[in-house]
């Protein structure tokens, strides 16, 4: 389906307008925009591909637990996108540097996170989440489509070093009503950056269902701005990794900036502040359980006997297993001093920081007086 010729269509049941591999139920749907790109993909790779969405969604489950326990200040759920994420995430080269928003936890997983990455912004300590230079993943960003615009700084940085790398940025699809993200967009597409745009559609910016906040699919509005772009099923995991890996090759081959369209769901809150039944039909969420991405590769797994019983306590066992470090991870973290935070600011001591220094010591002092 080309985006160019896409009708208005009522974005909230227009899964039919996606590419995909695989069908809900698990059957295998000939693809010839994109079987090319996964004809190397054997059952011993799904299966892989099946641990790690497995992995992921018990790392978000855990995400959860710890913030009802008080253990975490907050945590954005990605329960459902396990397939855009893991999908999208296992196609990327050791060497390219993702700018992610605050929901790709899965993304995160896929670039060897270890448990407590996950966890440390989300308790508010030390650190950004992780080491970005070794995960080759910039900080989780808070501020809706910032990255955007990092992602094509860092793409022609690229172009002037000549370097074979790609700048990947993740958003949803609320930040593409954001400026950052129109104006990244031009600038990639003017100086033709090796930037990919991956738009994770998961219907809900919030309370704010993309039907009202678009009448055209998403994928839709690149070509606009001379991006190419794909519309994929992001709850099929073959799907996706298959268009990130066109979409990867498009940027790296000196194309410009490729865009895709994940059209998945948000099964859970929009972070664990969010009530979404006050906004949200539980009809809806009862159609997209039936789309769930998890079952959707065990289907097709087990219609061609190939997965087993073994395989599946291996799996349960290895995502357990993350859990409980990263439990141990959380609850073990050690809170720095408060004053702390002034430090390693500047290269070389500051006078000017230095009084805020004294002033906040001052004011925390004041705490232990009273």
């Amino acid at each position: 389906m080309s985006p160019h010729t896409s009708p208005i269509v009522d974005t909230q049941n227009d899964l039919e307008l996606t590419e995909r591999i695989l069908a809900p139920d698990g059957t295998r749907v000939p693809n010839p925009q994109l079987d090319r790109w996964i004809a190397d993909i054997d059952f011993q790779t799904m299966r892989d591909l099946h641990r790690d969405m497995v992995v992921l969604r018990r790392i978000d489950s855990e995400g959860v637990a710890l913030q009802r326990q008080g253990q975490l200040g907050l945590w954005a759920p990605c329960n459902g996108q396990e397939a855009a994420q893991i999908g999208t995430g296992r196609a990327l080269a050791p060497h390219d540097f993702v700018f992610p928003s605050y929901r790709e936890t899965g993304v995160m997983y896929t670039r060897g996170a270890e448990p407590g990455d996950y966890v440390r912004m989300w308790r508010g300590e030390d650190g950004a989440a992780y080491d970005p230079s070794r995960l080759n993943i910039a900080p989780l960003q808070i501020i809706i489509g910032a990255q955007t615009l990092h992602a094509v700084g860092y793409g022609m940085g690229i172009l002037h070093d000549g370097a074979d790398e790609v700048a990947v940025t993740y958003f949803g699809d609320g930040a593409t009503s954001q400026g950052d993200v129109n104006e990244a967009m031009i600038f990639a597409s003017s100086y033709r950056a090796p930037v990919v745009f991956v738009c994770q559609n998961n219907h809900w910016a919030i309370s704010e269902p993309v039907g009202l906040q678009s009448q055209y699919p998403l994928a839709g509005r690149a070509p606009g701005f001379g991006i190419p772009s794909l519309r994929v099923d992001g709850n099929d995991v073959l799907a996706c990794m298959a268009a990130m890996r066109w979409a990867l090759d498009h940027a790296r081959s000196g194309k410009g900036p490729a865009y895709l369209e994940a059209v998945t769901y948000r099964m859970g809150p929009h972070t664990t502040a969010d009530d979404p039944k006050r906004y949200r039909d539980d009809a809806e969420l009862a159609q997209w359980r039936e789309r769930d991405p998890i079952a959707r590769l065990e289907a097709h797994l087990r219609a061609a006997d190939e997965l087993t019983d073994e395989h599946l306590e291996s799996v349960q066992k290895a995502a357990d297993d993350v859990a409980r470090e990263m439990r141990a991870a959380c609850i073990g973290m050690q809170t720095r001093p408060a004053l702390a935070v002034f430090d390693r600011v500047y290269a070389e001591p500051h006078s000017g920081l230095q009084r805020q220094r004294d002033d906040y010591a001052a004011y925390l002092a004041s705490f232990e007086e009273a």
